[in-house]
């Protein structure tokens, strides 16, 4: 805690962080309850699938809305700290925020590149639609916000006021993998990359605390895998640019997951953690010297 600063109402920070998960994944229930009990009452037809995409993902971005609000009136109301000290602090990070941009679009990039060559993927139409487009923008800008708020400047920043920020990362990113392990077409590998898509966006945190990179990451992974290439977000399917035809074994393609749920991805994520890891240990972490 630093100095003048109010004491938090609950005083432990991993309390705090375990009181926001909980209230975050119920908060996400009831959302998955009305979305599913609205496409209940939807007529039948040709123009059902549509709808019934329209109120997943209208459900969807109310949820990452009341994430918001949550972290908010927590970090406000039982942390008695301003929502800046989440760590949005902007000037001397905007370097941060670029790599995490360049980074996500690098790596679904490479991975596309990778599933191109060796015949898995071809895209057989392009369709853009710019209503589809700046709706998949906006749901892509709000989870990334949303989530990033939640694991990494809420519960991975309350964890590490308790704990070795090694720890508190790994359980951070294992209630990440938890949150999203409902999610359609979910398998083991999708639960790895998962794991390591949560370790790859809370390790900038661990050394700046500051959010900006791990925001501009999931948002250009996000709105480059779903609106624009047009693979699963997390098994979530978008309007999107290019019509991708998938083939080969799932564990290849990603499935129903998408690309998220291939050992494509699964190497590329833990390349990209390592070398995250040996440059923040280089940039951060001052050598001892002898005296």
């Amino acid at each position: 805690m630093t100095p003048g600063t109010t004491t938090p109402l609950i005083k432990q920070g991993w309390l705090r962080a375990v009181l926001l998960f909980v209230a975050f994944i119920s908060a996400g229930v009831l959302a998955g309850m009305a979305g599913g009990l609205f496409s209940l009452t939807l007529a039948g037809g040709t123009a059902f699938s549509q709808t019934l995409l329209n109120s997943i993902t209208l459900a969807l971005f109310i949820f990452e809305l009341v994430g918001i609000v949550l972290v908010i009136l927590f970090r406000r109301y039982i942390d008695r700290r301003p929502v800046k000290s989440l760590g949005f602090q902007w000037q001397t990070f905007q370097p941060d925020a670029l790599t995490g941009f360049c980074l996500g679009m690098a790596l679904l990039g490479a991975g596309s590149l990778v599933l191109l060559a060796s015949h898995n993927l071809e895209w057989t139409d392009a369709r853009f639609a710019p209503a589809d487009l700046f709706m998949g923008l906006v749901l892509m800008v709000v989870i990334a916000f949303t989530e990033e708020m939640v694991f990494r400047g809420y519960i991975l920043n309350n964890l590490m006021e308790s704990m070795n920020k090694w720890v508190a990362l790994a359980i951070s990113a294992g209630l990440f993998t938890f949150a999203h392990g409902s999610n359609p077409g979910i398998s083991f590998i999708a639960v790895i990359n998962l794991l390591l898509a949560g370790l790859l966006l809370g390790i900038n945190f661990i050394y700046t605390r500051n959010i900006w990179f791990a925001i501009c990451f999931h948002f250009s992974w996000n709105f480059l895998q779903g609106p624009v290439l047009g693979y699963e977000v997390s098994g979530l399917p978008l309007q999107s640019v290019l019509q991708p035809s998938l083939h080969g074994p799932w564990w290849i393609t990603g499935g129903s997951f998408g690309l998220e749920g291939s050992f494509v991805a699964t190497g590329l994520l833990l390349f990209a953690l390592l070398l995250l890891y040996a440059a923040y240990e280089k940039r951060y972490v001052k050598p001892v010297t002898a005296s």
